[in-house]
């Protein structure tokens, strides 16, 4: 998870009060990885969720993700910089985008500047509904 998801406090964390958005049971139930250039104590919530911040990038958040889950899904959650992050180091498997079509004015372009089919990346299933488009993004082999 990129640290704007888990909050709106930028830069040093100034106390130990903000324990993201969600109460005291996040929906994760689950250990979560937050990046941040920040230290911080890990965060253990109702229902399971544990914070962890990670200061060592994402290829260490992936790695303890993966040790955390054991053989299961590991699920990326964050922001457009957080998603860009892992899909340009070819470390997203598989991708569920749903589109809708919705003008929302400015914001951030998701694959500005990246060649997913360069990065082996393609679209594997499409299905379309009354409100959204759901693609299935997978990535085939290795990045060029």
């Amino acid at each position: 998870m990129g640290r704007n998801m888990f909050g709106p406090i930028r830069g040093a964390w100034p106390n130990e009060e903000w324990k993201g958005w969600w109460g005291p049971n996040p929906p994760y139930h689950s250990p979560v990885f937050v990046l941040t250039h920040h230290e911080r104590k890990p965060i253990e919530m109702e229902g399971g969720t544990v914070f962890h911040f990670v200061t060592d990038g994402i290829e260490s958040a992936l790695k303890q993700a993966k040790k955390a889950a054991n053989g299961k899904d590991v699920r990326l959650n964050g922001g457009v910089s957080t998603v860009r992050q892992y899909l340009s180091n070819g470390l997203v498997d598989r991708m569920h985008l749903p589109i809708s079509p919705k003008l929302l004015g400015g914001g951030e372009n998701l694959f500005a500047g990246l060649d997913l089919v360069k990065l082996g990346y393609s679209i594997k299933e499409a299905t379309h509904g009354e409100n959204a488009t759901h693609l299935i993004i997978e990535r085939s082999g290795k990045k060029a």
